[in-house]
């Protein structure tokens, strides 16, 4: 068994509800462990967007990184995801942020996540949830890495307990 921390965003259409139906679909892959409050930033990398919100969690999953990265792929795609732009407008995006201490550099996947360490819309949440998880990259914990962060994207809280309004939580 792993703790994943997964980062979910949405800027598209109707944002909490894609966030609430990619949580119920999240749960069939282990099991939650903490969620985060949910923020509202402005876009990260292509400016010219509607603002996200987003949120992180941290699951416990026997899946393996390859494995879970596929599944979550999935969700997106049940959920209507199109891809048009990197870092661009999207319905629901979910990424591996850390799977434990693991370290991976693949074609398929980086772990850890190779830019969070530069996204308050990460940080801030995963802060509130896991101040002291550390980084196996970095070598320091997350509350230290959401101190140095230089992003200075807008971002403002905006439910601390979003996932409790949603549909069969």
């Amino acid at each position: 068994m792993a703790d994943v921390v997964i980062a979910l965003g949405s800027n598209l259409g109707d944002s909490l509800n894609y966030l609430h139906r990619a949580l119920l679909k999240t749960r069939s892959l282990g099991t939650i462990l903490k969620i985060a409050s949910l923020y509202k930033s402005s876009a990260y990398g292509f400016q010219e967007q509607p603002d996200f919100l987003n949120t992180v969690l941290i699951l416990n999953t026997k899946l393996k990184p390859l494995a879970l990265l596929k599944a979550l792929k999935k969700i997106e795609m049940d959920l209507g995801r199109t891809r048009t732009k990197r870092w661009g407008p999207r319905e629901i995006d979910l990424d591996i942020i850390l799977y434990d201490q693991l370290k991976i550099i693949s074609d398929t996947l980086t772990l850890p996540h190779p830019d969070f360490h530069n996204r308050n819309f990460v940080l801030l949440p995963l802060s509130e949830i896991a101040p002291e998880m550390n980084s196996p990259v970095h070598d320091t914990t997350v509350s230290a890495l959401l101190e140095k962060c230089g992003d200075k994207t807008q971002i403002t809280l905006v439910d601390k307990s979003w996932y409790t309004n949603g549909p069969e939580f």
